[in-house]
């Protein structure tokens, strides 16, 4: 939606393709229904926050940074605020708004919505090669299909001087040719209608949230244009644990906590913040975040989480917490004088873990067995084994492989004016409306992008009539 509003933003037709019934049914769930936008924080946070190929991003978040994101939003009726960690919302906390105010700047612009509408496949063709012959199929007047018009004149969405936005060079891997070797022609749809284009966008998203039509269908077009694809896995997604004891706890939220991530000795992921205990495993920020920074590989394997119930407490400082705590129960037994350490959820498991009865006297506690505890306390053991999937997932790992892409431009290095945005690509960030600026982004060059060859497009057809009425009132032709 951001990439045709962009497109169109330029002067362009603009057709977009949607195989739902109506349009940001992702967004719609996204942030619980509140929709995390973007995040307010400054460049260098935003790009400490993508997990995968952060360099490829650099000249798409400066071409759209997240306070272009914002303003957008702000000047199309979607009034926002930020919250606790940077994070935007929509003032309403409803993600409809923000899918009312594209589809409002859609409308506005005269792009062509086509709902339930699928794309087979994107029809490309070697260089030089002659057209496509039309036929029955083929919509009139599409010669001049999608992309933008890159007129000089400034827009109230565009901000002066974008045009000139830092590049990035980006290694090219072996095989990727310096120049592309074919082009687009169109996309051919499920019915096998036929629309011809100038450029075409890839805006499908990735394998997450399969519910709201995620088909992983963009991958399968860069596969068959012959580009790599880096295997999608689910990312931001919960984790399986192996104890049983752990869904004794379903429904614990665990707030102020601290967690380490390890394989055998080496550590993975540390974070502080806030766990959520469920009948498969753990979920929650802090573990959705372990998965983005885990690589996949990893995350399929066994893997120790241990949990800091008291990370503001030293180990001295919470056994004379615990001390006198036990100092005013002597009598009560164990089970009954957690009440104050620990939420009520874990108190039935703290004592087979630590291996203190529940029903023996405090006074009758060792100074071993208070140990255990405290060690239990500190680091409370949860044995992952994998995690949960892509429906689960709040985005996918894995996708096009960057350096067949410009990053400038976000066209491919194969096939000229095809491009690709968003989750389809081997990019991915942190939870906390990150991912949605990643979108936003690389969205927006790719629209303004796919302008360019839409202008130069018109330019050659132009050039065309003038050769060919030339050559009628001449009757030679005058290039050799």
């Amino acid at each position: 939606m951001f990439a045709a509003i962009a497109a169109a933003e330029r002067g362009s037709r603009v057709v977009l393709l949607e195989q739902n019934e109506k349009l940001g049914k992702k967004i719609y769930i996204t942030g619980k229904g509140r929709c995390n936008l973007t995040n307010a924080g400054d460049m260098e946070e935003l790009f400490a926050n993508v997990m995968t190929n952060r360099k490829f991003l650099y000249s798409a978040f400066y071409a759209c940074d997240n306070q272009r994101v914002i303003d957008f939003f702000e000047r199309s009726g979607c009034r926002t605020k930020v919250e606790r960690g940077s994070r935007v919302f929509p003032v309403s906390d409803h993600a409809s708004d923000v899918i009312r105010a594209l589809s409002r700047k859609l409308e506005q612009l005269g792009v062509e919505v086509m709902l339930r509408t699928r794309a087979a496949k994107i029809v490309a063709e070697p260089c030089g090669q002659a057209g496509i012959a039309a036929d029955s199929s083929v919509r009139e007047g599409d010669a001049a299909q999608p992309s933008v018009q890159t007129g000089e004149e400034a827009d109230s969405s565009v901000r002066e001087g974008d045009a000139a936005h830092p590049s990035v060079q980006t290694g090219v891997s072996e095989g990727v040719p310096e120049r592309s070797e074919s082009y687009v022609r169109g996309v051919e749809l499920a019915d096998h209608t036929f629309l011809r284009a100038d450029a075409v966008i890839v805006a499908t998203g990735g394998f997450s949230y399969q519910t709201t039509g995620a088909t992983g269908d963009g991958y399968r077009f860069a596969r068959e244009l012959g580009h790599t694809v880096i295997e999608p896995a689910p990312s931001l997604v919960p984790f399986l644990a192996k104890e049983p004891y752990v869904a004794d706890m379903q429904g614990l939220a665990l707030k102020n906590i601290a967690i380490r991530i390890l394989h055998g000795k080496k550590l993975l992921y540390e974070e502080f913040g806030e766990l959520l205990f469920t009948h498969f495993g753990v979920s929650g920020p802090v573990i959705l975040s372990a998965s983005a920074a885990i690589k996949p590989a990893t995350a399929a394997q066994e893997l120790s989480l241990l949990i800091d119930l008291k990370p503001a407490l030293t180990q001295e400082q919470l056994d004379k917490r615990i001390l006198r705590d036990f100092e005013g129960i002597k009598n009560k037994q164990f089970k009954n004088a957690l009440e104050g350490l620990l939420p009520s959820k874990m108190i039935p498991v703290v004592p087979r873990l630590c291996g203190i009865s529940p029903e023996k006297k405090v006074n009758e506690i060792t100074k071993e067995e208070r140990r255990g505890l405290l060690a239990l306390i500190k680091a409370f053991p949860v044995t992952l084994c994998g995690v949960r999937g892509f429906n689960e997932a709040i985005i996918t790992k894995g996708g096009v492989k960057v350096n067949e892409v410009n990053p400038k431009t976000m066209e491919s290095k194969r096939i000229k004016n095809l491009y690709f945005c968003g989750e389809v690509l081997d990019v991915d960030a942190m939870t906390g409306g990150f991912n949605l600026q990643i979108a936003w982004s690389t969205g927006y060059l790719a629209g303004i992008s796919a302008g360019v060859a839409h202008e130069n497009s018109k330019k050659k057809k132009r050039l065309d009539e003038k050769i060919n009425c030339t050559e009628e009132r001449h009757g030679k032709n005058y290039l050799t």
